[in-house]
């Protein structure tokens, strides 16, 4: 069936979550690149969990919560103020440098976001970085209050834009959110951003430690659920080979 909708995540897929690296590493210089890591990985963790513990506080709440732990277990202090700073980055993300393009190129679809933020949060961050103009729909789980890479969350998609399963691709780089994808029943396209021979040649060096690596190791390689993606791209731009 021809595709009718292309439905994206927002946070590592058309944004650069890492690009919260630029604020922290002024506000805490030496530690930038290591509280946005751990930061991440806390904050997809407490979605998980909290969806498992039926505890559901928006992703507002959440980031906060993530960003909180790591500043304590990192034992660097802040006042509130340097706190906001941060957490303002959240909405005003750098995209993609192939986002914008690919989806002006992508407009004869219905064009959505489906992602774990707040609806606050989205709505801010899609103005401020004017995909606002491109996209037919920005979708929270807030409605739902369970959080991806439950089937609950993916089953806003069809409702919201009028459009049957076998009709959507569904486009994310998480691969835990891929996978919940198409374990919903969906059409998937990954991206891999880092490859395998890219993580090969990383471990190969003595960085094993290092963030960006156990960032990479731990978040951005497709994981052995048996479930696979239908479609694999190297940047948002493959998907007009695709779609």
């Amino acid at each position: 069936m021809t595709v009718k909708a292309i439905v994206f995540d927002a946070y590592g897929t058309l944004y650069d979550i890492q690009s919260v690296a630029a604020i922290t590493e002024r506000a805490f210089p030496g530690y930038g690149d290591l509280i946005t890591q751990i930061w991440r990985i806390k904050q997809l963790e407490y979605t998980w969990l909290r969806t498992l513990m039926r505890r559901y506080e928006d992703f507002s709440v959440v980031t906060r919560n993530s960003l909180s732990y790591t500043l304590r277990i990192l034992g660097l202090n802040y006042d509130e103020s340097l706190f906001e700073q941060i957490m303002d980055k959240y909405v005003h993300l750098d995209l993609y440098p192939d986002a914008r393009a690919t989806l002006q190129s992508l407009k004869k679809h219905k064009l959505a976001i489906l992602s774990n933020g707040s609806s606050e949060m989205l709505t801010t961050l899609v103005r401020n970085t004017g995909l606002d103009s491109v996209l037919d729909a920005t979708i929270s789980i807030d409605t739902t209050r369970i959080f991806k890479p439950s089937p609950e969350a993916y089953s806003l998609i069809e409702p919201r834009l009028n459009v049957s399963r076998a009709e959507v691709l569904f486009v994310s780089s998480n691969p835990w959110d891929a996978i919940g994808a198409k374990a919903a029943g969906l059409k998937v396209a990954w991206i891999e951003r880092v490859t395998l021979q890219a993580m090969a040649q990383a471990c190969s060096r003595a960085d094993l430690v290092a963030p960006v690596t156990m960032f990479k190791a731990l978040r951005m390689q497709m994981d052995e659920l048996d479930l696979a993606p239908d479609y694999t791209i190297n940047g948002l731009s493959g998907l007009n080979q695709i779609a």
